[in-house]
């Protein structure tokens, strides 16, 4: 059984006992999470369920492990012949869940 689910603009395929990246924050480690924007599931007997954007009343349940941060994304902005340059970065937070159980 599988899922695949949306999360701040972004598709993650999810199964029971396994992991996701979200991006953000999503809460402090321990707590559950519920994710209700379930594109697609897939039954053990093979059935699939599409939603249309989303599948009704499915629904997965997550727990939160802890936060981490993504790699250092380097900005670099220049004109030229003008002699601007400019550098900038940042580090993007995420948040690591463990996949409890997917209900439909």
């Amino acid at each position: 059984m599988y899922a695949i689910i949306q999360s701040a603009g972004h598709q993650f395929k999810v199964t029971p006992g396994g992991f996701a990246t979200i991006a953000g924050t999503a809460g402090e480690p321990g707590a559950e999470l519920t994710i209700t924007d379930v594109l697609l599931v897939e039954k053990d007997g093979g059935e699939i369920l599409a939603g249309a954007p989303f599948v009704a009343n499915a629904r997965v349940i997550a727990v939160v492990e802890g936060e981490e941060r993504g790699p250092k994304i380097r900005v670099f902005k220049k004109k030229r012949r003008k002699g601007m340059r400019r550098t900038n970065g940042h580090r993007a937070f995420h948040t690591r869940v463990l996949i409890k159980d997917i209900l439909l």
